[in-house]
């Protein structure tokens, strides 16, 4: 395993968000630049979703053994050695032209779980080619082809990842106003099509072979249901994981039903605008599962100190977003490798500064609101 040393303090690469923001700005084009940027609306959600880590304060415990902190996490029967993964991105061909081939090589360099989006602009084949074993989930948006859906979710299983995460914030796109600024779709310029043009159930489907308009015929789901989950949870053995829950009587649903786990997310402030800041609808959750299935998160994690933060209000691992995707656009795979280098080790320092040796103790961190 890789280990956290690709920084050097000689290289002129960005290391607060702030900086990564504004070099991957450099780098990419307006349009694709407000994309992933922007959020919803006035994004009120947008900038709660990291003021809001400001309002919980971390308590440190004093005279403890911190020489060998120990961040692995299991889950699901796999033990990975950080509670960290790469959420799931679509287009990332917008930051640079290898998009999700070099991001989830980066992330098999230190063992971190990559998600791999629907609308990838690579396949699911293609990732897997290019990862081989190391860690992978798939995000599935439903699709009103309903055979797409789980013949993507079979093409997941054959190619080996581990689990499945359906989105169900998105029965239809936020409102987006710098995209409709910029007059900028990605989708419509085919930057999401890999897993839909490789796919024969969806190619088959398709009445006048335009590829592009039979994705955005078929990627919201206004309909979406239990029912629907339920049907999925039939045609795999995989992990099923809910991903865009913020309200407890949600997650407990997802206990009942048999669920195999949440993501506590509100898609990065992406889809409704002026929801709850996605950390404060965390401890809730958490309280409300009570351990019975894992509880993910996302929307805010920025530097190590949200990640702590998240882990000891009942997290139990959280998905980097925008930083890697920013890494991305300045220097590809490599990167994405020190945005993640630099992640993993000031999480490290956070939690044994804290005074946690060990994950398994974390919840017992004070935070104070």
């Amino acid at each position: 395993m890789a280990k956290v040393e690709n920084i050097s303090f000689a290289e002129n690469f960005p290391i607060s968000y702030i900086e990564l923001e504004k070099e991957a700005e450099k780098k990419m084009g307006a349009g694709g630049f407000g994309y992933v940027q922007s959020g919803a609306g006035g994004e009120e959600t947008l900038r709660k979703n990291t003021e809001s880590f400001a309002k919980y304060s971390i308590v440190p415990r004093m005279l403890r053994n911190v020489s060998v902190p120990d961040t692995s996490v299991t889950l699901f029967g796999k033990t990975y050695p950080y509670p960290i993964f790469l959420a799931p991105i679509g287009m990332q061909r917008l930051e640079h032209e290898e998009g999700e081939i070099a991001s989830s090589r980066a992330a098999a360099v230190y063992h971190v779980p990559f998600i791999q989006s629907t609308v990838s602009s690579y396949s699911i084949e293609e990732i897997a080619a290019a990862t081989g074993s190391s860690p992978k989930w798939f995000q599935l948006y439903w699709s009103n082809h309903e055979e797409t859906a789980f013949n993507m979710m079979r093409r997941a299983e054959e190619a080996g990842y581990e689990a499945i995460v359906l989105t169900v914030d998105t029965v239809m796109m936020g409102w987006r106003e710098a995209d409709l600024r910029n007059n900028f779709s990605p989708l419509k310029l085919g930057y999401g099509k890999a897993n839909y043009e490789s796919d024969p159930v969806f190619m088959s489907s398709l009445k006048d072979g335009d590829v592009v308009r039979g994705i955005l015929d078929n990627i919201h789901h206004p309909t979406l249901s239990w029912e629907h989950v339920a049907r999925l949870k039939e045609k795999t053995n995989l992990p099923i994981l809910l991903k865009g829950i913020l309200h407890p009587e949600d997650a407990k649903l997802a206990v009942e039903k048999g669920i195999d786990g949440i993501i506590v997310s509100n898609h990065g402030g992406r889809q409704l605008d002026g929801v709850t800041a996605a950390i404060d609808a965390l401890g809730p959750i958490a309280k409300a599962v009570n351990g019975l299935i894992p509880v993910l998160f996302d929307s805010g994690i920025r530097r190590g100190s949200d990640a702590v933060k998240a882990l000891a209000l009942g997290a139990d691992a959280v998905c980097l977003g925008r930083p890697f995707v920013y890494g991305l656009a300045i220097g590809g795979q490599t990167g994405v490798e020190k945005v993640l280098a630099n992640f993993i080790e000031e999480t490290k320092v956070s939690l044994s500064l804290a005074g946690v040796s060990s994950l398994k103790e974390i919840t017992s961190l004070q935070l104070i609101r």
